[in-house]
């Protein structure tokens, strides 16, 4: 995909009302530190286009990257940060299911994961929870770099057992360094790219205007949104 245009179009916080968009979204999840920033930076051939902090844990919100007028990326708070309190996880926890169970435009997630180590309970959780709700993962094995070619297929195989994978869920390592791993990753992205859902001209207005950061929408539009027929894929 040639890239013409993004932007970081909505930020929401534990109390926000998530953004109604009318163009197919990708999900990244995954532990704190596992490189989901650098992951996004290095689709988008950014350096620091992605939000990144500097303590992890420290990020409590969920960004949308609006590209190409065309699709975005929701950036989702990283999980198992030792220091963080139980409420803030359960907090965490909260804001991430509203947003995955509340999506009408959510095609993928990309669960990322170390490919250094084995998958953590939180890991299996979130995989288990993906899948328990008919949601589409692909796996994306990170710090590619880390490791030597020789141990590459060895360790896919360890997080492929690990899960219980069936085949067809991909693992696509990557490299936030050498960026191996971005074109098999924007194939996957671009075979689910569908088109912008037939809505209302009111409805699409509203949902038009609403590109602001923690704020609030109409409740009824929202629903009227989701309710919406998606068009079958090809």
């Amino acid at each position: 995909m040639i890239l013409k245009n993004m932007e970081l179009e909505t930020v929401c916080g534990i109390t926000s009302t998530l953004p109604v968009n009318l163009h197919p979204e990708f999900a990244f999840a995954g532990r704190s530190n596992v490189g989901k920033s650098s992951l996004i930076n290095g689709l988008l051939n950014r350096k620091s286009f992605a939000r990144t902090s500097s303590q992890p844990g420290k990020t409590q919100t969920i960004n949308f990257y609006h590209i190409n007028d065309a699709l975005y990326f929701v950036d989702l708070p990283g999980y198992g940060y030792a220091k963080v309190s139980v409420q803030t996880k359960e907090k965490w926890a909260k804001m991430i299911n509203r947003y995955l169970n509340g999506s009408a435009q959510l095609q993928l997630i990309f669960l990322l994961l170390d490919i250094r180590h084995e998958p953590t309970a939180q890991d299996k959780n979130m995989l288990e929870w993906i899948l328990a709700n008919k949601k589409t993962p692909v796996i994306i094995a990170t710090k590619l770099d880390k490791i030597n070619r020789s141990q590459i297929q060895t360790q896919i195989k360890m997080i492929r057992q690990s899960l219980k994978l069936k085949k067809d869920i991909q693992i696509i390592p990557f490299s936030a360094l050498t960026k191996q791993g971005r074109d098999e990753i924007w194939t996957v992205i671009e075979s689910h790219l569908t088109p912008v859902i037939d809505a209302d001209p009111a409805i699409l207005e509203t949902v038009q205007d609403s590109k602001i950061i923690e704020t609030g929408q109409n409740p009824e539009i929202l629903e009227s949104v989701r309710n919406l027929e998606v068009p079958a894929k090809d």
